[in-house]
């Protein structure tokens, strides 16, 4: 059977890269019951507990689309492939990032990392006791909450801000990922589907690379 006869079309190539991004999309919808007691970690639960299992399955689609040869000689199958792994490498170091910041807020907060564990201890970070000392601008009822919260959390008011900061800033990194890559792989979807010929353009040219790929790009040469 010739490489013709097998390739995938451009139409089944687009569908892969449309799939992965609705996979990437996914994580940032996906919900995990908090306790009360672990509030502080709300804004990272679900797409802790969700990465994982879209990584893997994006992983055996990409190890299917490489097993599948004849699609790979056309330039088609090549930037098909380029997008997919930029894709799966740039969640893979996302979701590598967000594990670690995890770890780092359980261990301030004195806890195992696995969600469900019952605290541990009280606070082992150091903050302010007295939420008046706070650098940030609360309103009354926002102060309230925080010390609802940081009493059902075993915290102080200080340390609960403390922890419950670089939570929602890791929550902001991975949904700031998910989006790019997700649409990064749907603007190489339209690419691959809506060129003319069966063909894509495989010159020097910046334009001719997946979106993925020059975002990569542009992100290493910013970080020089």
């Amino acid at each position: 059977m010739t490489a013709e006869q097998t390739s995938l079309t451009r139409m089944e190539l687009a569908e892969c890269l449309t799939e992965a991004a609705q996979s990437v999309s996914s994580i940032l919808t996906t919900e995990y019951p908090t306790a009360v007691s672990r509030s502080y970690l709300h804004p990272v639960l679900g797409p802790l507990a969700a990465g994982p299992r879209v990584i893997g399955e994006l992983n055996d689609q990409f190890e299917r689309l490489v097993a599948a040869e004849p699609s790979l000689v056309t330039p088609a199958g090549l930037f098909t492939l380029a997008s997919y792994a930029s894709a799966l490498g740039w969640l893979t170091e996302s979701f590598t990032e967000l594990t670690s910041s995890v770890e780092q807020i359980c261990s301030r907060a004195g806890i195992p990392m696995e969600p469900g564990t019952p605290v541990v201890g009280g606070a082992v970070c150091t903050g302010p006791d007295d939420e008046d000392e706070f650098d940030f601008a609360f309103s009354v009822l926002e102060l309230a909450a925080i010390r609802t919260a940081a009493e059902a959390a075993g915290l102080t008011p200080g340390d609960y801000v403390e922890v419950l900061s670089p939570a929602l800033l890791a929550g902001s990194r991975i949904t700031d990922a998910c989006m790019e890559i997700s649409s990064g792989l749907l603007d190489d979807a339209a690419y691959v589907l809506d060129e003319a010929s069966d063909h894509v353009r495989t010159d020097d040219g910046p334009g001719s690379l997946p979106t993925l790929v020059r975002s990569l790009l542009a992100r290493m040469g910013s970080a020089k």
